[in-house]
């Protein structure tokens, strides 16, 4: 049967607004669920509205107040309940919520049995687990249209409130908002929902309209307004869906809501814009490429040092492999970062690149030995891994912590950066100038030697001559030779009160 014969039918109409009612109104209240942390609640108290549903038809029949009624006092018994023994009784979350929803579910499976034996009484458990979208009568529509609207105004009139408790229940409750009263209205709009979805998906599947909408839209967006709105058109596209779905293959109608639901959601683990697998893939996959160009930059650099750069002279080094070394060579030379040919060089730019890399490795190497207390043996690979993130902010804050530093743990030599003015050696220091002798030396037998001579961080020094050898400074009333290695260990600063 075709679509558009098939809604020329009242009851494939009411099926149709009931199922899209159902879709937005666990769409959006769903978002609140999952925030919280709350999906295993959702699920007790689908289940544990089965007492209210048996005691509604046993006052009052097929009334749909009755029955309406029952169910939400079960499910407020029920998470009433739930909070009692987990305060007070100190049991875990999901074992509370098990135990009540269990006995609740039970006590609902015994009062049906009770009553399907009176004559003339028939509770068809299939519709209540499942449901019958396609035998929704015009009170279910109703209470569903009634019950829906009431949800989307609570939710539009008490968002402040559900916000903040949402993510700041501290901060609510300076504020006088009482975090357990949203808690427990919470749970009266959601035994709303679960009541009003009866009909079209049953207690079992109303679980997954409330969860799986609300998680799709987590994936797509970090803001909750947005969240809402998303999770709303979800629902009601997989209602939609999931009921033409099956009305084409002849199936029950809940569970096909489910599966399309589902599918939305597959969907938005690969390719939601910033939180995806397909997303997250090509990120991983663009940094990696960015950390081998980075590493044939400083090897080349490292190489063209000793030797005539070729691509054999970096194969030698084994680093890349053979095929990904020459598509990286070919990136690096779009980005005018190398001089691809038969002979290898690095362009000013890629030389500038190459040098910041090196210097972030050794600055890094330094640091995790003299602040970190590491052995020399044990930072080269951390320093292989931070080099490629660090930026050149925190770099020249390193920088200025270490006093400047000249070479690395290894004994090579750390390339300055834009503070290298700090970098002020005695040794360099013009004659008749005056320094004033740094708080942070680099090498520990400067620090002794100082102290030999009487000289302290902060006092002020006069170069009088320097020469290959040796370097002669007046210290007050004294006048010192020192070798010049070790003048050039000294770490000075200009003296600002010249």
């Amino acid at each position: 049967m075709e679509w558009f014969e098939v809604f020329q039918y009242d009851w494939a109409i009411r099926a149709l607004i009931a199922s899209s009612l159902v879709g937005v109104m666990c769409g959006i209240l769903g978002c609140f669920i999952i925030l919280r942390n709350m999906a295993m609640i959702g699920d007790a108290l689908s289940h544990a509205i089965l007492p209210g549903v048996v005691v509604g038809f046993m006052i009052a029949g097929h009334s749909i107040l009755a029955i309406f009624t029952g169910s939400v006092v079960a499910g407020l018994i029920t998470a009433i309940l739930i909070t009692l023994i987990q305060r007070n009784v100190k049991a875990k979350e999901d074992a509370a919520i098990g135990i009540v929803f269990t006995f609740m579910f039970a006590l609902g499976v015994m009062g049906i049995s009770f009553i399907s034996r009176k004559e003339g009484v028939h509770i068809d458990m299939k519709d209540f687990l499942f449901g019958n979208v396609l035998g929704v009568a015009n009170q279910d529509l109703l209470l569903t249209s009634l019950i829906t609207m009431y949800i989307i105004a609570c939710v539009i009139i008490f968002y402040r409130y559900f916000l903040i408790t949402t993510f700041q229940s501290v901060i609510a409750e300076t504020m006088g908002i009482s975090s357990s009263t949203i808690h427990y209205f919470l749970m009266l709009l959601l035994s709303f929902a679960v009541v009003a979805s009866l009909q079209s998906v049953g207690v079992i599947l109303v679980v997954a309209m409330l969860i799986i909408p609300a998680s799709c839209a987590y994936l797509l967006t970090d803001r909750l307004d947005r969240m809402l709105v998303i999770s709303g058109l979800i629902g009601l596209l997989s209602t939609i869906s999931g009921l033409l779905l099956a009305i084409e293959l002849e199936t029950t109608p809940g569970p096909a809501m489910t599966i399309v639901a589902a599918f939305f959601y597959f969907l938005a683990i690969f390719f939601a814009p910033k939180k995806g697998l397909l997303v997250k893939y090509l990120i991983r996959r663009q940094k990696q490429r960015k950390i081998w160009m980075e590493d044939v930059l400083k090897q080349m650099l490292k190489l063209s040092e000793k030797e005539e750069l070729t691509l054999q002279t970096l194969n030698d080094v084994g680093y890349i492999k053979s095929g990904k070394l020459k598509s990286v060579l070919r990136r690096l030379s779009r980005k005018d970062l190398v001089n691809n040919g038969d002979i290898l060089s690095l362009s000013d730019e890629g030389e500038k690149y190459a040098t910041r890399l090196v210097r972030a490795h050794r600055l890094w190497e330094t640091y995790l030995v003299e602040k970190l207390g590491l052995t020399a043996d044990q930072i080269h690979e951390q320093a292989e891994k931070y080099e490629h993130i660090l930026t050149d902010e925190f770099l020249e804050k390193v920088d200025k912590r270490l006093g400047f530093p000249d070479i690395d743990p290894h004994g090579s030599p750390i390339p300055p950066g834009k503070n290298s003015k700090n970098r002020l050696r005695l040794a360099d220091g013009q004659i008749g100038q005056k320094w004033k002798i740094s708080i942070k030396q680099n090498d520990r037998t400067v620090v002794g030697k100082l102290w030999e001579w009487g000289v302290a961080a902060g006092d002020v020094v006069e170069v009088l001559s320097a020469d290959s050898e040796n370097v002669t400074i007046k210290f007050k009333a004294t006048t010192l030779t020192i070798p010049k290695s070790l003048g050039q260990k000294v770490i000075v600063q200009p003296n600002k009160a010249e």
